[in-house]
C-alpha cells in the first residue's frame, strides 16, 4: 500500500472505533452527542468537505464530494448523527477500495516504466564512466554489465550474453545474443558483459518510444468512457434539483392543496437519502478503472494498447487482415538455390549483390549476406528502385535488372520460370536473361495456431494482403488456412484493397490489420485497429499502430482481442449494475420506502462491488 492508502485506512479504523465507543456513551444532551459525532465525522470526512468547498468556490459544485457533504451535513442537522457519520464512513471505504484497485493497475504499468535506464557506461581513457543516456551519440560504443538495463538500441560488437526481455514482451524466456545481433533498450543483461554500438539516439530508442506510448495511453478515451463523463455532467445537477424539489414540493402540496400538516422533516430526510443514492461514484470511478486495468493487464503481457478507444474497437473485431513477411512468416530470408544460364553462379550472385547494395529490404540483405564479400561501390554508377518490381542499376557500365518477373517482362526480356515455390529474384544484364535466385522464408511456429485460435474466437474472416507473387502467397495461405489471399499488391494496392474490405463489414464490426510496422504504416493507419508485430519494438510499429505486440508471436493477436472483450464485458456489467440499482432505489426513496442504510448500499456498496469487478480486468495471464 502507498503512504496515502495507509493514512486513509488508519482514518477508517479510527473512525469505526470512535463510532463504537460513542454507541456505548449515549447521552440525552443533543449538543454533547453532536460534538461527539463530529469528531469521527471530521476525521473521516475533512478531505471531502474541503474538496466540496473548493468545488463550490470554483463553481463546479455538482460532483460526488458536494453530494456527500450536503447529504451528511443535512443528516447531522436533522439530528441523524449516526447515519450522517456512517454515510461518510462507508464512502471512505469505497474510496479506499478504488485507490487500491488503481494502485494494482498502476503497478503493472510501473513494471514497464522501470525499463527506463538511468545511465549508460562508456569507456574513456581506459576507465568506464557513467553518463546520461541523452549524452550518448549514434555510433558510440557503450558497455552493458551483468544486471544492467541496455540504455540505447544498437548492435553487439563484442561479447555474447542472454537478455531478459520480459519487461517489454511479457515472456520470461531469455534471448541469446552475440556479435552483430541487434539489441534494444529496456532489456536486462543476464550473463556476460557486452559492448554495444548504438544505432539510435536515446530519444528515438525503443525504451523512450514505449514509455511515451504508455504515458499517453489514458488520453484516448473510449465512447463508453466519454458517455459516462457526459452522463455524470448532466446527471448530477439533475438529481440535486430533483432532491430539492422532493424536499419542498410534496410538503407544500400536502399543506396547501390537501390541507394537511406541514411536514418538511420527513421529506428533507427523503431528499437527503435521494442525494446519497444518486451519487454517480460507481460509474465515474469503475468505468475508467476498468479500461485502465485492461490496458495495464495487457501491457504486463507485452501488448501495448494506445488508449481505451482502441481497446473498445479491438473487442468488436470480426475481420483480421495480415501482411505476410514478418507477420505470419519469420521474415528471415536465405538464398536456397541459384539457377544460372551463361553466367556462373558466383557471377550471378555478385551482380545481384551489387544491385542490392543500398537496399534495406530483407530480400536484398539476404543476397548480400549470401555473397559474403565486400561490395565495391565504385563499380556502381547508378541505382534506381522500381516500387513493387525491383531494381535497375548500372554496374561496370552494364544495365542490370534484378527483381520479379514483371520487371523483366516490362523490359521485353523472356523470363525463365522457376519450379520452386518461394521468392524468386530474376537477373538480366544488357537485355539478356542471366538466371534467378530462389530465396526462402519460413512460416512462424505459432502462425497456424494463431489463425485457428482467431476463428474459434468468432472472427468471421481472415485475409492476407501481400506483395509476393500469387504462388508464394497461395502456398502460405493454404498452409495457414487463411480464408482469402490477395497477392502482387503494391503499397498503394494494399490501401485500396483494405478500403474495399472496410466497406464490406457492418458498422458495429471492426477490421484489424496486422503488419510488421516497417512498410505497412498507411494500412495500419487506415484499419479500424492497426496491430503491429513490434519486432521487439521497431519505431514504425510504435508510431503507426494502435496496438503493439512487443514480440513477434502471432498468438498475441487473439490474446489482445480476448483481453479487450473481457474488459468491455466488465465495463457493461458495471454500467448496467450501477444504473439499474440506482434507478430502483431512487424510485423507492422518492416514495419513502428506503432509509439511509439502503442509500449507503446503493452508493458505496454498488461502488465497491463495481470497483472489485473492474479489478478483474487485470487478470489476463491465462485468458
Amino acid at each position: 500500500m502507498s503512504k496515502k492508502q495507509k493514512t486513509n485506512l488508519t482514518r477508517i479504523i479510527v473512525g469505526i472505533i470512535l463510532l463504537i465507543l460513542i454507541h456505548f456513551l449515549e447521552n440525552d444532551n443533543e449538543l454533547i452527542m453532536l460534538c461527539m459525532y463530529l469528531i469521527p465525522y471530521l476525521i473521516l470526512g475533512y478531505d471531502i468537505l474541503y474538496k466540496a468547498f473548493l468545488s463550490i468556490k470554483n463553481r463546479q459544485s455538482f460532483d460526488e464530494n458536494f453530494l456527500m457533504a450536503i447529504a451528511t451535513i443535512g443528516a447531522l442537522a436533522m439530528k441523524e448523527y449516526h447515519e450522517g457519520v456512517e454515510v461518510m464512513f462507508f464512502y471512505q471505504i469505497g474510496e479506499w477500495f478504488q485507490s487500491y484497485a488503481i494502485g494494482r493497475s498502476r503497478k503493472n504499468i510501473a513494471n514497464l516504466m522501470d525499463i527506463r535506464p538511468e545511465y549508460a557506461n562508456i569507456e574513456k581513457d581506459g576507465e568506464i564512466i557513467q553518463v546520461d543516456p541523452d549524452d550518448v551519440s549514434i555510433g558510440d560504443v557503450i558497455i552493458v554489465k551483468v544486471g544492467e538495463k541496455i540504455p540505447i538500441d544498437g548492435f553487439v560488437i563484442d561479447g555474447q550474453t542472454s537478455l531478459n526481455t520480459s519487461a517489454l514482451t511479457g515472456e520470461s524466456k531469455p534471448r541469446d545474443v552475440g556479435i552483430n545481433d541487434e539489441v534494444i533498450s529496456g532489456c536486462i543483461n543476464m550473463t556476460s558483459p557486452i559492448k554495444v554500438k548504438t544505432s539510435k539516439a536515446f530519444e528515438d530508442s525503443t525504451v523512450s518510444k514505449v514509455l511515451d506510448l504508455i504515458e499517453n495511453a489514458t488520453n484516448n478515451k473510449a465512447k463508453s468512457e466519454d458517455f459516462i463523463t457526459k452522463f455524470a455532467k448532466y446527471y448530477t445537477p439533475a438529481v440535486v434539483y430533483s432532491a430539492i424539489a422532493l424536499a419542498i414540493i410534496p410538503p407544500l402540496y400536502i399543506r396547501f392543496i390537501q390541507n394537511g400538516p406541514l411536514q418538511f422533516t420527513s421529506w428533507i430526510y427523503r431528499a437527503l437519502t435521494f442525494l446519497v443514492i444518486s451519487c454517480p461514484c460507481a460509474l465515474v470511478i469503475s468505468i475508467p478503472l476498468s479500461f485502465f486495468a485492461g490496458i495495464g493487464g495487457a501491457s504486463n503481457q507485452g501488448i501495448l494498447i494506445k488508449g481505451s478507444n482502441y481497446l473498445e474497437q479491438l473487442a468488436k473485431t470480426k475481420y483480421v487482415a495480415f501482411d505476410k513477411t514478418g507477420t505470419v512468416t519469420l521474415g528471415i530470408f536465405e538464398v536456397t538455390t541459384i539457377h544460372n544460364s551463361d553466367f556462373s553462379k558466383d557471377e550471378l550472385l555478385e551482380y545481384a549483390a551489387h544491385a542490392e547494395a543500398y537496399s534495406n529490404h530483407p530480400i536484398g540483405k539476404s543476397i548480400i549476406k549470401e555473397y559474403g564479400k565486400k561490395i565495391d561501390k565504385n563499380r556502381i554508377d547508378s541505382i534506381k528502385e522500381i516500387p513493387g518490381k525491383g531494381i535497375e542499376a548500372i554496374i561496370d557500365g552494364k544495365k542490370v535488372l534484378t527483381g520479379n518477373e514483371k520487371l523483366i517482362e516490362d523490359n521485353n526480356i523472356e523470363v525463365v520460370h522457376c519450379h520452386e515455390t518461394g521468392t524468386i529474384v530474376h537477373l538480366a544484364i544488357d537485355g539478356k536473361y542471366k538466371g534467378h535466385i530462389h530465396i526462402g522464408d519460413q512460416i512462424k511456429q505459432n502462425s497456424k495456431q494463431a489463425i485457428e485460435q482467431l476463428k474459434s474466437d468468432g472472427i468471421k474472416k481472415t485475409i492476407m494482403l501481400t506483395g509476393d507473387e500469387e504462388s508464394i502467397a497461395s502456398n502460405v495461405g493454404n498452409t495457414l488456412n487463411i480464408d482469402q489471399v490477395y497477392a502482387n499488391l503494391l503499397p498503394q494496392d494494399k490501401v485500396s484493397k483494405l478500403e474495399e474490405l472496410l466497406k464490406m463489414k457492418d458498422e458495429n464490426e471492426t477490421l484489424a490489420f496486422v503488419g510488421d510496422g516497417i512498410n505497412d504504416a498507411p494500412v495500419l493507419s487506415l484499419a479500424d485497429v492497426g496491430i503491429a508485430m513490434g519486432s521487439l519494438g521497431s519505431d514504425a510499429a510504435i508510431e503507426a499502430a494502435d496496438v503493439v505486440l512487443m514480440d513477434d508471436d502471432p498468438l498475441k493477436i487473439s490474446k489482445a482481442i480476448r483481453i479487450a472483450k473481457k474488459c468491455m464485458r466488465i465495463v457493461y456489467e458495471n454500467i448496467y449494475f450501477a444504473i439499474g440499482v440506482k434507478i430502483i432505489v431512487l424510485i423507492l426513496s422518492a416514495f419513502g420506502i428506503t432509509d439511509m442504510w439502503l442509500a449507503i448500499f446503493a452508493d458505496v456498496g454498488v461502488m465497491v462491488i463495481a470497483v472489485i469487478n473492474a479489478m478483474r480486468a487485470l487478470k489476463v495471464k491465462n485468458i
